[in-house]
């Protein structure tokens, strides 16, 4: 297949599109490289199944090439990419959304939505399903993001219905692993650069807010498992084992040795206090739970980390 992902330079679609090259698709990627880094698509630039296109999805784009997916994981998603570029958040998520969407119908492709887990803002039900319509400030400092993301699900439901596009969403929970950014502002970046560097590790409030950490190869096989079925509602892609911030600080020093101190900050506003995701929709459509545990996952992550901050 021709598969168009955008934000390919972004930690999952530089993951994805090295997934699908490998199964012998071929991808035709879009960045505008806003949050993305080269370093993540080097291996690919080579390939004769990969077409960089350096492109800011806001704007409108034609395609010469037959195109059979769209998969729109373009957006800064770290809080601290975000809320220094809030507006170029929300255009991606809305405009840009738009104009992915309006290709997918000039060339009868079928469209994949990256949400995230933040729809349901500081949640009031737990653990987090799809039917749960989420608690969000609209006018936060993160309603950049939160927002941005809650519109762009409208916008891909209005092609469903309106035009009959084939689409999907998924709602991405915490997801970690190589090709992150060092500097993203990820808990788990944040935590492991700052232990393999001695310095403090940061923990905001008093780290007794969850979080549930998923390794980037589950969420990849989540998605291909997506593009396989006929289901348009939102699909959770998380993992379910949840653990305190505090929890995740410890570990971090664990594992990778390291002598540095936990050091406490003040909460940022509308921060979440509690994060889970209900996954029992993806274990029944796609037949998808997630299989690398956080341990396992932090190790290789550990690893990527030092290879990066020993070039």
């Amino acid at each position: 297949m021709n598969i168009v992902i955008s934000g390919v330079c972004g930690f999952i679609g530089s993951n994805l599109a090295k997934r699908l090259i490998a199964e012998n698709h071929t991808v035709i990627g879009l960045d505008n490289m806003l949050t993305g880094s080269e370093r993540n698509i080097e291996s690919l630039m080579t390939n004769p199944n990969f077409v960089f296109v350096k492109n800011d999805v806001i704007k409108p784009i034609d395609l010469d090439d037959d195109i059979d997916w769209i998969i729109h994981l373009a957006s800064p998603a770290s809080p601290p990419k975000y809320l220094t570029y809030p507006i170029e958040t929300l255009r991606t998520n809305s405009e840009g959304t738009r104009n992915l969407l309006e290709l997918a119908l000039k060339k009868n492709a079928r469209f994949l939505y990256s949400s995230t887990s933040e729809v349901y803002g500081n949640p009031q039900v737990h653990p987090q399903s799809e039917d749960y319509w989420g608690n969000v400030n609209p006018i936060g400092p993160r309603s950049v993001y939160d927002e941005a993301k809650r519109y762009g699900e409208a916008l891909v439901m209005a092609y469903n219905r309106k035009f009959n596009l084939s689409t999907r969403i998924v709602r991405i929970f915490n997801t970690y692993g190589p090709g992150m950014d060092p500097d993203d502002g990820r808990v788990i970046s944040n935590f492991v650069v700052q232990a393999l560097k001695g310095e403090p590790i940061t923990v905001y409030g008093n780290g007794m807010q969850t979080r549930s950490f998923q390794y980037i190869d589950d969420l990849i096989e989540g998605i291909l498992k997506v593009m396989e079925v006929e289901f348009y509602e939102p699909i959770n892609l998380g993992n379910p084992e949840e653990y305190t911030v505090l929890e995740l600080a410890n570990k971090v020093l664990q594992l990778t040795k390291s002598k540095s101190t936990i050091i406490f900050k003040p909460l940022p506003e509308n921060d979440p206090e509690r994060r889970k995701p209900n996954i029992d929709r993806a274990k029944k459509i796609l037949g998808w739970e997630p299989r690398v545990d956080l341990e396992e996952g932090l190790k290789r992550t550990i690893n990527y980390f030092k290879e990066l901050l020993n070039r």
